[in-house]
């Protein structure tokens, strides 16, 4: 059973009778209350931009528009409940269909309360804390095999690509290609536009207005890719660890696996939430010193915590609940608060025209069958490395939560994480290198 299948269930599940009825995990009755009580603070003009106000505007909003995806025929197939939690609400904001004091909440609640980093650090640590020891170590090492082959190759072939549609190479690589795999946009397209334009004298606001579209239009196709990629692994199981990266491999630690519904002290579950913010605490303060990721850091640390016995089994257990509630239950609302805040409708949209699609859609489409058919290689399920490998066009972050969310392996986030946050590192150290020898612009 894939990492999503909870969040599946809880979308499934249908009985009889209008309260038994769910949008998502709301009951339809508390929907209605729900909605109705944001109208009358939208009309108002008063939506705090508080703890309290955004769970339930996030959680209607998220589920609402992953209820809608999951009913679509076809698409609901291909993760499209992600994808319509993070896109659809981007395009209400641009289109201003959403009040604009509901948006304005939003935008200060996810800026002020950086709540991603919490969703984030409890999937590492938790899914790292639940993994089989001997897996870990080996998958982490493996994965390196294919997401360097599939970086190199969509370097190679997305340069040709617009190189051939009149693009000009420097134009391709340094503004397309490159950016794509840089990390996101403030790990990645910020950092090279700032670099950028202190090489070149240039303006700092052009280069980034530039390498943005790109880097969003990549990230969605690696969306669509990773539900792409689930659907095969349905029609074809013997592609898919369904979450375990390795062929002939346990995914979870064997005592969690043996019984994964095993009661956990509450006060358990609570402590390994505690655990996973310190870690998170500890890789910032490494961050302000050395510059090197926070989320990095705090996943480093959470491995080396596995592997010196360091956290009790319980503990261990109480991280693993920790991840499958956030996993199933806070993946929507967090999109649906990342579509309105951190995705430009605009930037996206800035893309679309064809020379630059052709070579976004080359470059992430080859870095992902390139994981997915160099996995053999150092035997690892074809569809978890062609997933981990689409990360390297993720929009940080935010895009890797997108990605495993619509190929609902979610327990894959340590891994996605090396690729997009070293990996972009690597990228924006190359590109910048590069940018200088060539003395570009």
């Amino acid at each position: 059973m894939s990492d999503g299948s909870a969040t599946e269930a809880t979308f499934g599940a249908r009985r009889p009778g209008w309260a038994a009825i769910r949008i998502g995990v709301i009951p339809l009755p508390l929907f209605a209350l729900v909605v109705a009580t944001l109208a009358f603070l939208a009309h108002a003009g008063r939506v705090p931009s508080d703890l309290t106000t955004n769970i339930a505007l996030l959680a209607v909003g998220g589920f609402s528009c992953a209820e809608l995806g999951r009913r679509i025929p076809g698409i609901n197939r291909i993760g499209a409940g992600a994808i319509f939690a993070t896109f659809i609400p981007s395009y209400l904001a641009y289109m201003q269909l959403v009040p604009a004091p509901m948006i304005a909440s939003i935008k200060d609640f996810t800026d002020q309360s950086n709540f991603l980093y919490l969703f984030i650090g409890c999937v590492i640590v938790g899914s790292i804390l639940g993994m089989d020891r001997s897996a870990l170590v080996s998958g982490f090492v493996k994965i390196l095999v294919p997401v360097l082959a599939g970086s190199l190759a969509a370097a190679l072939v997305g340069c040709a690509v617009g190189c051939a549609l009149g693009l000009g190479l420097q134009r391709t690589a340094f503004g397309i290609v490159l950016p794509i795999m840089a990390g996101g946009v403030g790990e990645g397209a910020i950092p090279l536009s700032v670099g950028y334009a202190t090489i070149s004298g240039t303006s700092q606001g052009a280069w980034l207005a530039e390498i943005l579209p790109p880097v969003m239009f990549g990230s969605l196709t690696a969306i669509l890719l990773s539900g792409g990629l689930n659907l095969l692994g349905r029609k074809y199981p013997h592609l898919t660890g369904n979450g375990a990266l390795q062929t002939g491999e346990a995914a979870a630690d064997p005592v969690i696996a043996a019984d994964p519904a095993a009661p956990v002290e509450l006060a358990t579950i609570g402590a390994a939430l505690v655990l996973a913010m310190t870690l998170y605490l500890i890789g910032t303060v490494v961050e302000k010193t050395t510059g090197f990721p926070a989320a990095v850091i705090m996943l480093f640390l959470t491995v080396a915590f596995k592997l010196g016995r360091l956290v009790p089994a319980a503990m261990e257990r109480g991280a693993d609940r920790n991840y499958r509630f956030f996993a199933t239950l806070v993946t929507y609302p967090l999109l649906f608060a990342i579509g309105i805040a951190k995705t430009p409708w605009e930037k996206l949209m800035e893309a679309f025209n064809a020379p630059t699609l052709i070579t976004v859609v080359s470059t992430v489409v080859t870095m992902t069958a390139t994981g997915f058919y160099t996995a053999r290689f150092v035997r690892l399920y074809p569809v978890e490395a062609g997933i981990i490998a689409a990360c390297r066009a993720s929009q940080g972050g935010t895009g890797d939560v997108a990605i495993l969310s619509a190929s609902n392996r979610m327990r894959l986030m340590p891994f996605a994480q090396v690729a997009t946050r070293i990996g972009g590192a690597i990228t924006v150290t190359i590109a910048l290198g590069l940018f200088l020898y060539c003395g570009a612009r």
